[in-house]
Order: C-alpha cells, then structure tokens, then sequence
C-alpha cells in the first residue's frame, strides 16, 4: 500500500502510517529498529532496495531523507516536505517512508525525522553515497547509536578514511569494513591451522582500494608487522599472503565467488568468497549496535600487537 503526501507535516505523516497499518492489519510493534537513510534521487532505488531486504532480517521503519536541489528562487523561500509512505508488501517486512525535502526544511531535516522514530528503539543513520565529514556531529548522526558510511562512493577514498580517522566516534562503522568479513573469518582460521609466527605480509587489491586498506592496518595492529600494499587488477581484494618461517599462508581470490587457501606443507583448498550485496552488508551491521572496536583499531592503524 502507497500513501502520497504533498506539502505535508511529520504530524500528518504519523496520522497516515497508523491509518495505513489499519487498512491492511498490520501493527507496528514488531519492528525493532529505525533507519534513516540519507540519499539522492540518483541512489534511492538501489538504497531502498537493499534496506527492505535487510528488514525481513531487522524488521524495521525506514525513513528515506532526500534533499531536493534549489533550482529558483521560489524553492529558496519556500519551504516544503513531501511524503511518500508505503507499508505492507511495498517496504519489506516493516514499512518505509521517503521523504523529500525543499528549502529551509533541508536544512532542518533532523527536526522532520524526530517525529517520526519508532518510541524506545534503536536508530541507525546510513549514508549510501556522500556523508558529512563528521558523521556524529552531523544533526541526524547525532539521533543514531549507528552511523553507516560507505568509502566507495568516495573519489578519494583513501583521503577521506584519513579524515574518517581523524573524527572517529563509538558507532561508527563503514560498508568498506564490513565487506571484509569474510577475509578476516578466513584469515583468523587459517591461521589457528598453522600455529605459526607471521613474519611478512602483503595485501593485493586495486589501487586505492579502502577495504584493502582497512585489512592492512588491521593485520599490522594485530600482528604486528608491517603490511605491504600490492597493486592488482582487482576488483577488490585479490589476495593475502602472509609469511612465515614455513612457507606462505595464502588466500587468493583473482576473481569469482571462490577463492585458493595456502597452508605450508599443505594441499590447497577452495574457499567459498563471494562479494556479497549491500542488502547483506546492511542485515550484518544491524545484528550490532554497540561500537565497533576492531573498527577503530583498523580505521586508526593502531592496537593490540597480537596474534590474530
């Protein structure tokens, strides 16, 4: 079910959800968490797309904040808020709201979203493209205990994981990161198979790659050896060696779903490594909301000095 509003208020938004919930029976007691996505016209699709089948996982309402650019004069003074409601089977297994903002309500979006936050549930802000410097100060930031990056919609990515860095706050977290968990899974059980000290690593991936770089730093604060960065073909993280007085420890994926395990003095063996969607990368990031420490050992290059 799709409800249209035009030049409306946050107060005739909640109105329309409880009377959309009634048309078709449907309470809002078990969602278990807000989103608040911010976007543009361009992205929203896919974002949408990908947080509705991450709420059959985290059933949840989804508030889609799109600021609308200023073309006349007209939308410079005039302010106004647009709504697009769609509960049911139109927004997954909990219920959506896309909200399309004109004028001084851009810059005030955080006081349209307050309203609308399911009471005493947790709130989790995704940026899918752009995000301010300093997402926790950022007005809507500021309302979520998770705040949600993405480094690859960035020119410049191993510039703005710098600053990332630099304004790091406890529930910060960014889907470069999380597309590694399955290489640090792999990694961590691979080397519990050797038993043996890491002397030498090296990470390969295309240049510029920010998950690449968050895997290096995490092997150097956690093994405590320098990592090199060597430039492939791609795409993504093509591959981790790791050396050891025995041999290399080795994790190879050139490309596909399947990557090649190296153990010293062992056979090699195919490991199922896929790239996973962002619905996927999303449903995992909604399974925590308390801080991601590894995250910010990673992010800040620093850390425990230990094995993996």
């Amino acid at each position: 079910m799709k409800i249209d509003l035009t030049d409306t208020t946050a107060s005739k938004i909640n109105k329309a959800l409880v009377q959309g919930r009634r048309a078709i029976g449907t309470p809002a007691v078990g969602m278990v968490l807000t989103m608040i996505i911010v976007t543009d016209e361009e992205n929203a699709y896919d974002s949408i797309k990908a947080a509705e089948d991450a709420s059959r996982e985290h059933p949840s309402r989804t508030l889609v904040v799109i600021k609308r650019h200023v073309r006349t004069l007209r939308d410079r003074t005039h302010s106004r808020l647009d709504a697009e409601i769609r509960v049911g089977s139109e927004a997954g297994t909990g219920e959506t709201v896309v909200l399309r903002t004109y004028g001084d309500v851009s810059d005030h979006a955080d006081s349209v979203v307050l309203p609308l936050l399911l009471p005493d549930a947790p709130v989790v802000v995704w940026w899918p493209v752009e995000a301010p410097e300093n997402v926790a100060e950022d007005p809507l930031g500021a309302l979520a205990q998770r705040r949600i990056t993405d480094l690859y919609a960035f020119d410049h990515p191993i510039e703005v994981l710098e600053r990332r860095a630099r304004y790091y706050a406890p529930g910060d977290t960014d889907l470069a990161w999380t597309r590694l968990t399955l290489w640090r899974s792999m990694l961590a059980a691979a080397l519990d198979q050797a038993r043996v000290k890491v002397v030498s690593a090296a990470v390969e991936a295309e240049p510029d790659n920010p998950s690449a770089e968050l895997l290096a730093r995490w092997l150097e604060a956690r093994l405590g050896v320098r990592v090199d960065r060597v430039g492939s073909a791609g795409p993504f993280v093509t591959a981790v060696r790791l050396g050891t007085a025995d041999g290399e420890i080795v994790i190879d994926r050139p490309a596909g779903p399947l990557a090649t395990l190296t153990l010293p003095g062992q056979p090699s063996r195919t490991l199922a490594l896929k790239v996973r969607p962002t619905s996927e990368l999303i449903a995992e990031e909604l399974r925590r909301l308390d801080a991601d420490e590894m995250y910010a050992i990673a992010l800040r290059g620093d850390g425990i000095k230990e094995t993996v």
